[in-house]
């Protein structure tokens, strides 16, 4: 694989191939979509399971919620027919109107009346429509939920709040319905920032959140709503935050991602050791905020080269975080600086979102370069 710039044109070639010049797409089915899902089969309970997509594993964990907690409720644009995503669909009917309701247009009021639920001592699930949108909220987050606990020495908090929100590249998103935006609010003490890769890890993560004594963004990668299926318990069960999870042992590389990334780099550390024998040890982070420091340095130990891979562009980005991280606790057990593959640095493209996303050769590309350093 081979990337040609020449002013504005940008050829990918594969195989000797542009892409861009095929009179009939290059690509079979299969890469209709960046990545191919990587079934989860770390079950984090026994008993009976279900094939649930992502969106399906998110409906019955908020179902689970509601049940068992007699004071949550869920609220946002649309939620009350099932959301844009119809990851609330049959809530209202089951729970009524008081307790699964529409909001208007407003993300600041969103956020702002889940925080006045939290601290009032009721469990809020808020939902902002699509992450991008976000941003204003982004003072009820940063200024007011994440300061609570601490500016009134622990005598009230708004610990019981969770903010949901799609997230990440799709396809056909373009600039306001593509962005990963965990990297602006990682940079928030008082917060807990996570995103899923799947079905199972969503359920159990979602429920921690909405659990924790802490106010949590619960980032969903939307590509996997429908791509993503796993045979999920349909018990409660929980996955513990701040801990990542070693998805492929290795020996040679490690690379760390989270959400639909860590399916792009499990294909690459695939390639990787099937064309080039080189054995990539795979880190989904999970949560963002806090990251699991532990876990990460132990692999960078062992293998030496690290490589951090994320949708979000690279400047400031979290890899940026981690890099620094490992460098400063395991410099001298590096072989070769950290790299990070990511999205470039421009507002998220339409049309050209194939060039833009952090792609299954430019990982493959970076593994290959990091262990000829």
């Amino acid at each position: 694989m081979t990337v040609l710039k020449s002013g504005l044109n940008l050829f990918l070639r594969y195989n000797n191939i542009s892409l861009l010049n095929c009179k009939k797409p290059h690509f079979s089915r299969r890469y209709a979509a960046h990545f191919t899902y990587h079934p989860d089969s770390n079950y984090p309970t026994d008993g009976e399971k279900a094939k649930l997509n992502m969106y399906q594993a998110i409906t019955n964990a908020l179902d689970v919620a509601l049940e068992k907690d007699p004071t949550a409720v869920i609220f946002g644009e649309d939620v009350a027919f099932g959301g844009v995503f119809r990851c609330t669909m049959g809530l209202q009917e089951k729970y009524g109107k008081d307790r699964v309701f529409n909001t208007p247009l407003c993300e600041q009021g969103i956020v702002g009346f889940g925080i006045g639920l939290a601290v009032s001592g009721a469990t809020a699930i808020s939902e902002i429509q699509f992450a991008d949108y976000i941003f204003p909220a982004f003072d009820q987050l940063v200024n007011e939920a994440a300061k609570f606990r601490y500016r009134c020495g622990n005598e009230f908090n708004c610990g019981k709040l969770t903010v949901r929100a799609p997230c990440g590249a799709v396809g056909h998103g373009g600039h306001y319905h593509s962005q990963s935006p965990e990297a602006y609010f990682a940079h928030t003490p008082g917060l807990k920032i996570v995103m899923p890769r799947g079905p199972i890890k969503a359920k159990g993560l979602l429920l921690s959140c909405i659990e924790d004594e802490d106010p949590c963004l619960f980032f969903e990668p939307k590509v996997l709503y429908r791509s993503a299926v796993d045979e999920v318990p349909l018990e409660h069960y929980t996955i513990p935050l701040g801990q990542a999870e070693v998805v492929i042992p290795g020996s040679d590389v490690t690379i760390i991602a989270w959400g639909t990334q860590i399916h792009v780099v499990c294909e690459a550390a695939q390639i990787a050791k099937e064309k080039h024998n080189i054995s990539c040890e795979v880190i989904d982070l999970m949560t963002i905020l806090p990251w699991d420091v532990e876990t990460v340095l132990k692999s960078v130990k062992k293998t030496g080269r690290v490589i951090v891979s994320h949708e979000a562009p690279l400047t400031s980005g979290f890899g940026a975080e981690l890099a620094t991280t490992i460098q400063e606790e395991c410099f001298l057990n590096l072989e070769a600086p950290v790299r990070r593959v990511t999205g470039f640095d421009t507002p998220f493209p339409h049309i050209f979102e194939p060039f833009y996303i952090p792609t299954i050769w430019r990982c493959l590309e970076a593994i290959t370069e990091i262990v000829k350093y």
